[in-house]
């Protein structure tokens, strides 16, 4: 587990592609660790993995709990409640603006393991998954 260094705009690499998870390995655990290690130590509340310079589908978000929660290959599968909110980003540090998202989120994803789940979030949280 490690802090890694984030990459900030207008960094190209951000705006790569990328690719879908296939081996839910000790490498992927490895980048989930280092993934939620990084967002605690700037009181982040969602990172992804390309803002650590890997182009996979991978994002944590802290959970309504504050416990961290990882989505591998996530799809939003139905969204509600559309609405403005107030947004910040790691890659782009001191800014802060206002997005138009919705705050209800079905999303459909897997774990650190593979396992498939589908989760129904509102407010904060899914505001983080679109984000990210």
């Amino acid at each position: 587990m490690a802090q890694r260094p984030i990459l900030e705009y207008p960094d190209p690499r951000l705006r790569e592609r990328s690719k879908p998870v296939e081996a839910f390995d000790d490498a992927l655990g490895s980048l989930i660790d280092d993934l939620i290690d990084t967002m605690r130590g700037t009181d982040g509340l969602g990172i992804s993995a390309p803002q650590i310079d890997v182009r996979q589908r991978v994002l944590v978000i802290m959970g309504a709990d504050e416990s961290p929660e990882v989505y591998v290959n996530p799809v939003i599968v139905d969204s509600a409640a559309p609405g403005f909110v107030e947004e910040s980003c790691l890659s782009l540090p001191g800014v802060v603006g206002n997005v138009f998202r919705a705050t209800q989120l079905r999303v459909q994803a897997h774990d650190r393991f593979g396992e498939a789940f589908e989760r129904t979030l509102s407010m904060m949280p899914a505001v983080c998954v679109q984000h990210e």
